[in-house]
């Protein structure tokens, strides 16, 4: 009677809503999708909630699906394999219809694992090789490009690179694009001018306190994500330096902190909002359809100026 599945008469009907009324019933959503094989619930695996940037993203994702009726699970994985398979099976336990991936370093194998059970799957941000999936990625080459470029028409020479971490593909790519901005330009790629990060604050501040200490430190640094340039206005300040008249700094990500730094961040932005939305909206047409071949989406990047370059 409550899912108007056979007919009952009116005076039963208004008395079956009433004590429904009466009781505050909800109906069960765990009997309503064992019936219908669906639970209108998704799962979105990030490696660092902490990080504005995939707050974007999810906020993105979380929109999209609650307009089209589903409810999103955010799980946490650390960057950690143990972590993230264990929320893997927690989401597969809660019976979602689908999971948007944003993988941890080494994840081909869960990825892989999920394919073959039919989980319709994106992966955001992060190429997973060997696997073939749906996928929203960026052009981070041509977004460290980019960062580069600007700085050595500033008039730089000496630029440093803070990198991210080697395994995962957007770090790898940032600094690719960096070192083929500078063999364009006629410079010589030095490795000494080049840190590995860990797209936190602290990386950041360790990479360049360790760029003011070289007898001939950089006058221009490339932090390949925000919070790790962030960090590393820190440690200039910390040296008794200053952005950008002692340091030109250039971030990458443009989270929104970015406009508030002091001074305000020089980055490469990324469309995270509609990096999110594109994911949601290819993994709903991934549940409808199972049998699409794999798409892959890559967006561009933008450099916005503020004021932490300067010329030299």
């Amino acid at each position: 009677m409550i899912n108007e599945t056979r007919f009952v008469s009116e005076e039963l009907r208004v008395r079956v809503l009433e004590a429904m009324e009466a009781l505050n019933y909800q109906p069960s959503a765990v009997a309503r999708s064992l019936r219908r094989k669906e639970t209108q619930t998704i799962g979105m695996m990030v490696p660092d909630s902490s990080n504005p940037f995939f707050a974007e993203v999810a906020r993105g994702i979380e929109d999209t699906s609650f307009g089209q009726g589903y409810s999103v699970i955010l799980c946490n994985s650390d960057g950690d394999l143990e972590k993230e398979q264990f929320y893997i099976n927690v989401l597969v336990e809660k019976r979602v219809d689908g999971m948007i991936f944003v993988a941890a370093g080494g994840s081909a194998q869960h990825i892989r694992t999920l394919l073959e059970r039919d989980m319709p799957l994106v992966v955001v941000d992060r190429e997973v090789a060997g696997v073939e999936v749906d996928s929203v990625l960026t052009d981070n080459l041509q977004g460290g490009y980019l960062a580069t470029k600007h700085l050595i028409e500033l008039g730089h020479r000496r630029i440093g690179c803070i990198a991210g971490p080697s395994d995962l593909t957007p770090s790898a790519e940032r600094v690719i694009g960096y070192k083929r901005a500078l063999t364009e330009h006629n410079l010589v790629v030095n490795e000494n001018l080049i840190r590995k990060g860990d797209f936190q604050y602290e990386g950041g501040y360790k990479a360049v306190c360790e760029f003011l200490t070289m007898n001939e430190p950089p006058t221009a640094v490339f932090a390949c994500n925000d919070l790790m340039a962030v960090g590393a206005i820190s440690g200039v300040r910390k040296r008794g330096w200053r952005v950008p008249e002692d340091l030109a700094l250039i971030g990458f990500d443009d989270i929104a902190l970015a406009s508030f730094t002091n001074p305000p961040l020089t980055t490469v932005a990324q469309p995270k909002y509609e990096m999110g939305i594109l994911a949601a909206q290819m993994l709903m047409e991934r549940i409808k359809d199972k049998t699409m071949p794999p798409r892959r989406h890559l967006l561009e990047t933008t450099l916005v100026v503020r004021e932490s370059c300067h010329a030299q």
